[in-house]
């Protein structure tokens, strides 16, 4: 007799894998968190601080509140998704998405928070953080099959040596956390 399994095969495209799947940061929930807990620290401490002080009044905590709410604002960080041929970065007022299979050109900004812009032959501009990629090798994955499309239609002028050093590193920093899980390390 044949033992039929209960669940049913999760299919490609659900998994993120396949042509049609939409990939996602995996780390931008914890980002999410970790800016409102930075966020609430400082509106508790301006608040307890005032209070301790005497001074705290209707306007001054609506002042707290407004202050608080604009340190989230500047540490939450895009939430990055890719698709066939698009990468999209999400901001809370706006999305931009770039077509990674009609690349222009890419431009890699080192310094205390480096960033990795994306122009694509419409003229829309991304800019993410390159962590992301290394973090989701899946995000890179889709990101490099547009960055191939590109370089063989010929769109891609500039910016090929940074993008092949980032995919030195993704790989390295992939192959790294496989061995680590595998005990090999």
């Amino acid at each position: 007799m044949e033992h039929r399994d209960e669940t049913r095969p999760q299919t490609a495209a659900t998994r993120g894998r396949g042509p049609g799947a939409v990939v996602h940061d995996r780390d931008w929930p914890r980002s999410l968190r970790s800016s409102a807990r930075c966020a609430a620290g400082l509106l508790g401490m301006l608040l307890l601080i005032d209070r301790a002080a005497g001074t705290l009044s209707g306007w001054r905590c609506a002042l707290w509140v407004t202050l608080a709410l604009l340190l989230f604002l500047v540490l939450l960080p895009a939430r990055v998704s890719a698709g066939e041929g698009w990468l999209a970065a999400r901001r809370p007022l706006r999305t931009r998405r770039v077509r990674t299979d009609m690349l222009v050109a890419a431009r890699p900004l080192e310094g205390v928070c480096p960033r990795l812009i994306l122009r694509d032959a419409f003229g829309v501009r991304v800019e993410i953080d390159p962590d992301v990629l290394i973090r989701n090798p899946e995000l890179w994955y889709r990101l490099d099959e547009g960055i191939r499309r590109s370089e063989a239609a010929g769109t891609l002028l500039s910016g090929t040596t940074a993008l092949h050093r980032l995919a030195r590193r993704v790989d390295r920093e992939t192959a790294l956390t496989v061995f680590r899980s595998s005990g090999l390390e």
